[in-house]
């Protein structure tokens, strides 16, 4: 079956027209040029700002002049990913989307249902008779997924409105009220070397067959942290063993919680027998911290490289290790508005040893602000007391939950209206352009809700047919109600 023939039409009509065009994160001209042909040739007013961010101004239908501005808000770009052996050029060739019995995917790639659906329902309202609305601005940013670069530089003059549904949520009945804002650390300490060691036997020390994660949607789960795991048996292994570092390596993304780390470290050869049963000892230390959560974790030793870097000097390494150990990792804090809610977070995402530094990585979270000011704060403090250098960047205000919000009442009635039953209310752990939105605009009163998208972000990802039609009936729902 074709997209095309999928209801509701007008929405997989847009959506498919997207599909056509590539929209990898910093690659949206094509499409940001497309859209605004579209709506000039619909007589409509546009906006485009030096980023490529798009403003479309949609009359009211006739009647509903009065009623406020609502704001319509997603983004343009996809995250492209593809499975190995897919041949696919995200810069020139269309998605491959299918119909799939209840769900829509891709072959092999993403699909771009994040946010493609989103910006697929709010075109769909250019073309729907049925639809009755009050005056809507269509906002369409881009650059979203790699750093929310288009909606920073979207002029606050730009947007007349101060009702805003974003479209970019991804759970079917629910509505999203909140969001974490966000930043990273990345610290670098100076490591100093010695020769190289006689009477020590080399090994490679890792962790790996951990679940991993997105460090803000699945830190509530209490995954395990492949480098913290792994610095509890070094620093252990210091004092116990004798043992001397050469080099360390987990994690490769802020986002992501560390499924796998690795060190070569060096062990006096007297000692071998006793550090082989200080690493089983901690093995099934962490297979009981860890029951049910991490079920493939394994700690073991392997072969070393062949090419070994020379042992970090003993008190360098002493205070890497120390360090790594004090930085704050997992769930700090929970909502007291929003059962069940992650507030606050520390994922210690990447850490690294190159011949004369290690690099490490952190990743804050807040929904809080003075919060998220203090986590970064305590990074940057534990750097100054293991002698590293900080540097922060990347910050991203989060979205405090309102629920006394009238635009949350009036999503509440048209559900219950709709559907006969509640929708589930709660707030995300993890950054949406909402979030930066309501700091730049005062008295934007804001709600995000989205159709059932699993796997995003990733080849594995899929849209549910039927959760898009309740999703653009309850937008449509919604915009009659706001008039």
């Amino acid at each position: 079956m074709e997209l095309e023939n999928l209801e509701p039409k007008h929405l997989w009509k847009h959506f498919a027209e997207l599909c056509r065009i590539p929209r990898g994160s910093t690659n949206e001209a094509a499409v940001v040029s497309h859209l605004e042909g579209q709506a000039r040739k619909r007589g409509l007013d546009v906006l485009r700002d030096a980023a490529g961010n798009l403003v479309v101004r949609v009359p009211a239908t006739t009647g509903r002049e009065q009623a406020p501005i609502v704001v319509l808000q997603g983004h343009l770009d996809m995250v492209c990913e593809k499975n190995a052996g897919t041949a696919h050029d995200f810069l020139r060739d269309p998605i491959r989307a299918r119909v799939d019995g209840e769900w829509v995917r891709a072959d092999g790639t993403t699909l771009g249902a994040d946010n493609g659906i989103g910006v697929a329902a709010a075109l769909a309202l250019l073309d729907d008779a049925s639809a009755v609305h009050g005056p809507l601005e269509i906002v369409l940013t881009v650059d979203e997924e790699s750093g929310m670069t288009g909606v920073r530089s979207l002029a606050p003059e730009s947007v007349r409105g101060r009702l805003l549904l974003n479209l970019d949520s991804e759970e079917d009945g629910t509505l999203y009220v909140g969001c974490a804002g966000g930043g990273n650390s990345e610290l670098r300490m100076p490591l100093r070397r010695d020769p190289s060691l006689k009477g020590f036997k080399a090994f490679r020390l890792q962790v790996t067959g951990l679940r991993g994660g997105h460090s803000g949607l699945n830190i509530v789960e209490n995954r395990a942290n492949a480098i913290k795991l792994l610095v509890r048996v070094l620093r252990d292994a210091v004092d116990r063993c004798s043992l001397r570092l050469g080099a360390l390596e987990g994690g490769n993304k802020h986002n992501a919680i560390p499924r796998e780390a690795f060190a070569t470290v060096y062990v006096p050869t007297r000692k071998e027998r006793e550090f082989r049963t200080l690493v089983a000892e901690w093995l099934a230390v962490f297979r009981d911290e860890y029951a049910g959560i991490e079920p493939e974790l394994a700690l073991a030793l392997g072969e070393p490289p062949k090419e070994r870097p020379k042992p970090i000097a003993t008190n360098t390494a002493a205070r890497a290790l120390d360090l790594l150990y004090a930085l704050p990792h997992g769930v700090l804090g929970m909502s007291p508005a929003i059962p069940g809610l992650v507030e606050s977070s520390n994922n210690v995402a990447v850490a690294v040893t190159a011949e004369r530094a290690l690099r490490i990585v952190t990743s804050s979270r807040s929904s809080v602000a003075p919060i998220l000011k203090y986590l970064l704060g305590s990074v940057a403090a534990a750097a100054r007391l293991a002698g590293a250098a900080c540097e922060q960047s990347g910050g991203y205000p989060g979205w405090k939950p309102d629920l006394s919000s009238k635009l949350l009442q009036v999503a509440r009635e048209t559900y219950r209206r709709m559907y006969g039953k509640e929708p589930k209310v709660t707030a995300i752990h993890a950054g949406l352009e909402t979030g930066i939105l309501g700091s730049r605009i005062p008295g934007m009163d804001m709600l995000s809700f989205g159709p059932q998208i699993e796997g995003a972000h990733s080849p594995d990802e899929r849209v549910h047919v039927p959760s898009v039609v309740r999703f653009y009936d309850f937008l449509k729902g919604m915009l009659q109600a706001l008039a």
